[in-house]
């Protein structure tokens, strides 16, 4: 039997077309590109079920696309800046060259490629409003709280709009660098620390950040535990040929990057870590707008666009 997602898409395709998109070409479903209004012919409730039908792959991974799916959806869209008014998911300009190939979004040729064959199916959606899409289901079906979502993101069709390489948050500074590419966007304190708590989803691999491990020992379920094992565990340097990172002194099971451990040191930060590691609700309270206004910066919506809260799958 040849072995295929939820959705029935067999991961041997998905891998080819990964391997299609690191060859440095794209899918497009021969359709006109999308206008503004296009998402009024979509039926996203029907989209959100697809996506949640592609997350489960026991070969892949930990056995969820999930993470890779809010990965995707961060980095589209944490490009945003607020002086000039450039990047973020509208234009969905991560899907082309060299935005693409920029060392912060090794690996997300993976996502781009799991979900082309909903972009085919569903034509008239745009890709910033499907890979965002994908980030808030994967929230939501991995155990997170309800995000609010809504479609009306268009595309470019050519590469020039590219956001520069440097927008993404470097792995191996500290809380200033932090500060700066948050504050860049427009977040304050307590939002970039809800933002970091998706750090209890996936792993960091050495073949596409060049850091390895996962943060905690569910990295398919997004929970509180960055936060916790952040404050619980003591972190130490890792030895090895990588660069910097820590991992936990009993086990050596779980990583932390540099930049995480900003907010254990740093007091502003360490205050709402320490209020998220007490107290789950509170955090996803306070992640779900914070993600909501991070899928939205720079976009231009239609005033009409309906907002979506959508129920997980039973």
């Amino acid at each position: 039997r040849i072995p295929t997602t939820k959705a029935g898409i067999n991961p041997g395709v998905l891998g080819a077309l990964a391997a299609g998109a690191l060859a440095g070409w794209y899918f497009y479903s021969g359709e006109p590109t999308p206008s503004r209004d296009s998402w009024r012919k979509v039926n996203f409730h029907n989209v959100y079920k697809d996506i949640a039908a592609l997350l489960e792959d026991e070969d892949y991974d930990d056995g969820s696309y999930g993470p890779v799916f809010v990965r995707l959806a961060w980095h589209a869209s944490g490009t945003y800046d607020r002086k000039t008014g450039t990047g973020g998911s509208d234009g969905a300009t991560i899907r082309f060259k060299p935005e693409s190939g920029h060392g912060a979004n090794a690996g997300l040729d993976v996502a781009r490629a799991c979900l082309e064959p909903l972009k085919k199916k569903y034509p008239h959606i745009s890709y910033g409003d499907l890979y965002t899409l994908a980030g808030v289901v994967a929230v939501q079906e991995l155990g997170g709280p309800t995000v609010r979502w809504r479609p009306g993101r268009s595309d470019e069709k050519i590469s020039a709009n590219c956001t520069p390489d440097g927008r993404l948050p470097d792995a191996a500074q500290g809380a200033n660098h932090v500060r700066d590419i948050f504050y860049r966007m427009g977040f304050n304190d307590q939002e970039i620390a809800a933002l970091i708590g998706a750090h209890a989803l996936g792993r960091c691999h050495s073949n596409r950040s060049g850091y390895e491990g996962p943060w905690n020992a569910s990295p398919t379920s997004f929970t509180n535990f960055f936060y916790t094992e952040l404050l619980e565990d003591k972190w130490v340097p890792k030895k090895w040929d990588g660069p910097a990172q820590y991992v936990d002194k009993d086990t050596k099971s779980f990583m932390m990057l540099p930049a995480d451990i900003a907010f254990k040191t740093d007091p502003q930060f360490r205050k709402y870590v320490e209020k998220y590691a007490a107290d789950q609700d509170a955090f996803f309270a306070d992640f779900a707008p914070a993600f909501t206004k991070l899928l939205e910066l720079g976009v231009k919506f239609p005033e009409d666009a309906p907002v979506y809260e959508f129920k997980t799958l039973e």
